[in-house]
């Protein structure tokens, strides 16, 4: 779906983006990309391995120069060594690795960063430690790095990037590599920074975290642009004149796969963990397809409809094929 490359004026951006064009060689990493993220959302970026966000998010961030195309933050056109000063201090960029200073404390490194940025040092160490109440490690001041578990330490650079009050959080994967509670203790962080007026772009592959954290999604494949806005408007629109069934088996998960697959009106069927994920025409009944799990003798242990989601949305727009 094409955005409308005309944003409506009476909606400020945090970031405006137009006909963005990057090359690597003969790799073409981003392609006439178009799109605007409002002040004060959280915008989730998703799409596979290589499409293009990371060199999207470096351009944002000032690390990057496009071939061609308009990438501005706040306004500020970020080819422009004038408007560079004024961009870098408006973001603050979490990029997909950020090494740390291991033999450092958490108190030490948020300080070494704050002096980085020139605060006064009468103003450093009751910041340091507003930042690390913020991301709940208080308690961590003083304790070195390489102590600190993976969670803490995506929280510690998540501080980093706030410490010098951006308006803007560029985040590339935050929550890659963390358990399962690291994770959601990072999304309501995220919430709570929300609410505190910052805008968030963030991508991820949890696509089901950022569904549920998300006001819009932007969605890229092969360096293009497939799809922006709420994620309410893909569901009426990318997924209209669809349902979707959940079903988990006892019987052999592959063989329900087989059946379901062949059966007439179903558009889909992927697996994930032990739950199976039916994607079909609106017009088939749910006991349509219980009925003929049954009728074949797959045991079924839960059967409930499912509901649009973003990797629902997300597995239509990046398979054309289908």
């Amino acid at each position: 779906m094409e955005p409308d490359p005309s944003p409506e004026p009476d909606i400020e951006y945090a970031i405006e983006i137009r006909g963005l064009t990057k090359r690597y060689d003969s790799l073409k990493a981003l392609d006439d990309v178009t799109f605007s993220i409002p002040k004060g959302v959280i915008a989730g970026f998703v799409g596979p391995n290589g499409c293009g966000k990371t060199t999207t998010m470096r351009t944002l961030a000032t690390l990057l120069k496009q071939d061609s195309g308009v990438a501005k933050v706040f306004g500020h056109d970020t080819r422009s060594a004038l408007a560079q000063h004024k961009v870098r201090h408006a973001i603050g960029f979490m990029p997909d690795y950020f090494g740390l200073y291991t033999d450092m404390t958490a108190g030490e490194y948020l300080e070494f960063f704050a002096a980085a940025y020139r605060i006064p040092g009468g103003k450093r160490r009751s910041l340091v430690d507003d930042i690390l109440a913020l991301v709940n490690l208080e308690v961590k001041k003083d304790t070195l790095i390489a102590g600190l578990s993976r969670g803490m330490q995506q929280r510690l650079t998540l501080g980093r990037c706030l410490i010098h009050s951006p308006d803007l959080l560029l985040l590339d994967e935050p929550a890659s590599g963390l358990d399962p509670r690291a994770r959601i203790e990072l999304m309501e962080l995220l919430k709570e920074l929300k609410a505190m007026g910052k805008t968030i772009f963030i991508s991820s592959h949890i696509l089901s975290e950022l569904g549920n954290l998300c006001d819009m999604v932007v969605i890229m494949e092969a360096g293009k642009l497939v799809f922006v806005g709420p994620i309410e408007e893909a569901s009426s629109t990318v997924l209209k004149g669809r349902a979707f069934m959940e079903l988990t088996v006892q019987s052999d998960t592959d063989t329900a796969v087989t059946l379901l697959t062949d059966l007439a009106g179903v558009l889909g069927v992927r697996t994930q963990n032990d739950q199976i994920f039916v994607e079909h025409e609106d017009s088939v009944q749910g006991y349509d397809i219980i009925r003929a799990c049954m009728d074949n003798n797959i045991i079924l242990q839960s059967a409930k409809r499912g509901e649009a989601n973003l990797e629902e949305i997300f597995m239509h727009l990046t398979n054309q094929d289908d």
